[in-house]
């Protein structure tokens, strides 16, 4: 399944939710449901009631499926293509180039925290911080 899809899988959900709402404010003002379910007393039927109801859960709609369709966008990008310079690693948003730090704080909620991997350990403190003994005759100690 693309992600395209899951996209508007999400947006087409969402509509068909407040779509079924919209209908049962309709089912409940047409049939008197309090009146059939539960024994209350019956009312009349209130069409500019259900309208405004109508009109609010539609404009409710449009807010969430636009936010929706926002953050959907915003995860697009984050997960698309991020021009990283190969030297210093930060990355180009814009014409700016900003460190990756600033930019996965500003973006994501990853936390991020600092270790080293083996390889760099090996590489820029040898064996001081890996725990290994130097081989002897390497004229250390």
């Amino acid at each position: 399944m693309t992600k395209h899809s899951v996209a508007r899988r999400v947006v087409v959900l969402e509509i068909a939710g407040f779509s079924g709402v919209i209908f049962f404010v309709w089912m409940n003002e047409i049939l008197d449901l309090p009146y059939h379910l539960f024994g209350a007393f019956r009312t009349k039927i209130n069409i500019r009631e259900s309208l405004f109801e109508t009109v609010l859960m539609c404009a409710l709609a449009a807010v969430v499926v636009l936010l929706t369709m926002r953050l959907i966008k915003q995860i697009k990008y984050l997960e698309g293509f991020l021009p990283v310079c190969a030297f210093c690693k930060k990355i180009r948003v814009g014409e700016k180039w900003i460190p990756l730090e600033d930019y996965l704080d500003a973006h994501t909620e990853a936390k991020l925290s600092h270790g080293y991997c083996p390889e760099c350990v090996e590489k820029h403190y040898g064996t001081l911080m890996s725990g290994k003994k130097t081989p002897e005759g390497s004229g250390a100690g």
